[in-house]
C-alpha cells in the first residue's frame, strides 16, 4: 500500500555511533535503507519535481522541517520578529513563463523556416523584464564562442556594433577541441558556461543569443536543453536585468545551425575552427533573418532556503556548513511515455537526504562540536544556483566566518568506489583535508575526470567560493569496488544520456545505497574534523578566489 509523504514525517535516519575503522572517533554509520527511503519520499510523484513556487516546495519545505526538527536541529533560518530564528531564509525570485508556444522562424533569402520549440529550438521564457517578445526580421551573426577576456588578450566581437541582432555562439571554451590554450584545455574557464555566454549578449546589446548544442562540448544532450530550458526560468530580482539578460535566451541544434550557415554559404565547421583563434571576427549570416513571438508572465515571487543548525559549544560565531539544493525541475512536458513530473530522484533528493542524515547525526553527537554546524537546503539551483547565490549575497551567517561548505549534489546510489571527486579542479586547502580523510576509509582522490563540462560552475559551492569561503563539491568517483572503473564510467554514461534532467530520474526500490552510506562517513568525518579545530582553509596562492578570501582575514581572527 502506498503511503502518503506525511506519514513518514517522523522517519529518522538510523545512525549508530559506532567507531568506524581506522576512521575519527565515534564516525557514525548509516542506514542505507533509511537514506532510500528519504529519497523515495522527495522523489514521489505526491512531490510534484519540487519545483521552486508550487505544491512541490510547500510539501518539500514542510517535510524537511518536520525532519530536522523530529532529529533534535535547532532553526538556523532568518531572525524572526520574536528574535528568534526560524526554520527558512525567503528567497524572492522573478518568475517568467512562456505563455502558449511561441513562434520562431528564420527567413533565409525569402524561404521561411520555422522553428517548434523545445524540437529544433530551446527558448528560455524572457529574464529582462519584458512582457512580451516581439522580434522581427533581425541580423543573424555568428560570434565564434562569445568571448572577451581581456586578461587572455581575447575578443571574439572586434568592436562589432551587435545591438539588435541575435547572435549565435559555440558552447564551451575556444580550445576544448584541442585541449590546449588560453582558456585551460579541457577545463572549462566560466567563459565556456552558457550564463556567460548570455551574460555578454546582454553587454553588447545584442537582442538575443542562441548557443549551439553539441553534446561533447555542452557535456549533456538535447533532451537535458530540452527540459532544462522550456519550462519556467526563474532569476534572482536584478535592479538593472537588461544589463545581464538580452531579451531572447535560448539554444539551437546542431543540424539547425549547420543548415543555416550552409544557407547562407558558410561553412560551419571551418568557421568553428576560425573561432578557435584570436583572429576570429564576427560573420554574419547573410539573406538571414529571424523572427520570434510570444507572451512572457512575469511576477516576482519567494522561494525558501532551509536552514539549520547544531550550535557549537565554544565558537558557535563560527560555521562549518554543508549544503545541498532541494529543488528539481517540477512538472514539465512529457517524455515518450507521457510522465510529465521530472521527480529529481539522484538530482537530487539524494543529496538532500544526504545533508539530512548528516545533520540528524551531528545532533546526536556529545558532546557538541566546538563550532557550529550548519545544513543549508537551497531553492533553485536548477534555475542558476539562485538559492545558494542569494544566501552568498545576503549570508544568515557571516562569510568571513564560515569555515568551509560541503556541498553534495548527486550521491552514489550503487556500491563503494575506491575513490571520490570534486565538481572541477580548484586547489584548496579544504581539498587537501578532504583527501586525508578519505584515506582512512582507503579511498584516494581523482581529479575531475570531465573538466570540460564545467561542473566547478554547475552546483551551488560556486555560490560561495567566487566570494572567497572554500568550498567543494563532494562526489563518488568511478572505480567501484565490485566493477572498476568499467563499471562506474559506464553507470554515469547511462544516468547522463538516460536519466539527467528527465523524467526517467526516478526512486529505484532496487538500489544498495551503500556507496552513498559509505561516503556520508567521509563527508562527517571531515566536518567534525573542521568543528573541532582552528584550522582556517584557504585557496592556493594562485587562486582566483584568494584574495576575496583574504580580505575578510581580520573577521577570523
Amino acid at each position: 500500500m502506498r503511503r502518503s509523504f506525511l506519514a513518514v514525517v517522523l522517519c529518522a535516519a538510523i545512525v549508530a555511533p559506532t567507531h568506524a575503522a581506522n576512521g575519527p572517533k565515534a564516525t557514525p554509520t548509516f542506514d542505507p535503507k533509511s537514506i532510500s527511503n528519504d529519497i523515495r519520499v522527495l522523489a514521489s510523484d505526491e512531490f510534484e519535481g519540487r519545483g521552486p513556487a508550487t505544491a512541490g516546495e510547500t510539501k518539500t519545505v514542510d517535510w524537511l522541517i518536520a525532519q530536522l526538527k523530529a532529529g533534535g536541529l535547532k532553526p538556523g533560518g532568518t531572525m524572526q520578529k520574536d528574535g528568534k530564528r526560524g526554520w527558512t531564509q525567503a528567497v524572492p525570485l522573478l518568475r517568467s513563463e512562456i505563455t502558449g508556444s511561441p513562434q520562431v522562424s528564420v527567413d533565409a533569402d525569402g524561404r521561411q523556416i520555422a522553428m517548434t520549440q523545445g524540437e529544433q529550438i530551446a527558448i528560455r521564457s524572457a529574464l529582462d523584464g519584458s512582457k512580451s517578445v516581439d522580434i522581427h526580421d533581425a541580423p543573424l551573426v555568428f560570434v565564434g564562442y562569445g568571448v572577451k577576456a581581456p586578461e587572455r588578450k581575447w575578443d571574439d566581437f572586434k568592436g562589432a556594433d551587435l545591438r539588435g541582432k541575435i547572435l549565435v555562439v559555440l558552447v564551451n571554451d575556444p580550445d576544448f577541441e584541442t585541449g590546449h590554450g588560453d582558456f585551460g584545455g579541457k577545463a572549462m574557464t566560466y567563459y565556456g558556461r552558457w550564463t556567460y555566454k548570455f551574460e555578454e549578449g546582454a553587454r553588447q546589446g545584442a537582442a538575443g543569443v542562441l548557443v549551439v548544442h553539441e553534446t561533447a562540448p555542452a557535456s549533456y544532450g538535447w533532451a537535458t536543453v530540452k527540459n532544462s530550458n522550456t519550462n519556467t526560468m526563474f532569476d534572482v530580482v536584478r535592479d538593472r536585468p537588461k544589463e545581464t539578460h538580452p531579451q531572447l535566451e535560448g539554444w539551437i541544434q546542431r543540424d539547425v545551425a549547420i543548415d543555416l550557415f550552409k544557407r547562407a554559404g558558410l561553412d560551419f565547421d571551418a568557421l568553428k575552427k576560425q573561432a578557435q583563434t584570436r583572429d576570429f571576427k564576427p560573420v554574419e549570416l547573410k539573406g538571414e533573418r529571424f523572427s520570434a513571438k510570444y507572451a512572457v508572465d512575469s511576477k516576482v515571487i519567494t522561494s525558501h532556503n532551509v536552514v539549520a543548525m547544531v550550535p557549537g559549544r565554544s565558537h558557535p560565531d563560527e560555521m562549518v556548513m554543508y549544503s545541498a539544493h532541494w529543488d528539481h525541475l517540477g512538472v514539465g512536458a512529457p517524455d515518450a511515455k507521457g510522465d510529465r513530473i521530472y521527480n529529481g530522484a539522484v538530482d537530487n533528493a539524494s543529496g538532500t537526504a544526504g545533508v539530512l542524515a548528516l545533520a540528524r547525526a551531528f545532533a546526536k553527537a556529545k558532546p557538541a562540536p566546538q563550532r557550529s554546524l550548519g545544513f543549508l537546503f537551497v531553492t533553485a539551483e536548477e534555475k542558476g544556483l539562485l538559492g545558494s547565490e542569494y544566501y552568498a549575497s545576503k549570508p544568515v551567517y557571516p562569510l568571513g566566518k564560515t569555515v568551509g561548505v560541503i556541498n553534495i549534489d548527486g550521491m552514489n546510489m550503487e556500491g563503494p568506489t575506491r575513490d571520490f571527486t570534486i565538481s572541477g579542479s580548484a586547489k584548496l586547502d579544504l581539498l587537501d583535508d578532504l583527501v586525508a580523510t578519505a584515506k582512512q576509509w582507503n579511498m584516494s582522490y581523482s581529479p575531475d575526470s570531465h573538466p570540460e563540462a564545467g561542473l566547478f560552475f554547475r552546483s551551488d559551492h560556486f555560490s560561495f567560493a567566487k566570494r572567497g569561503v572554500p568550498a567543494v563539491s563532494f562526489e563518488a568517483g568511478d572505480d567501484m569496488i565490485d566493477g572498476g572503473v568499467a563499471a562506474g564510467r559506464k553507470l554515469s554514461a547511462e544516468y547522463t544520456r538516460d536519466r539527467y534532467h528527465q523524467p526517467a530520474d526516478q526512486w529505484e526500490a532496487s538500489w544498495p545505497v551503500t556507496g552513498a552510506a559509505r561516503d556520508l562517513q567521509v563527508a562527517y568525518a571531515l566536518g567534525w574534523q573542521l568543528a573541532n579545530s582552528r584550522e582556517w582553509p584557504n585557496w592556493s596562492q594562485d587562486s582566483e578566489f584568494r584574495a576575496a578570501r583574504d580580505k575578510s582575514a581580520k573577521d577570523r581572527k
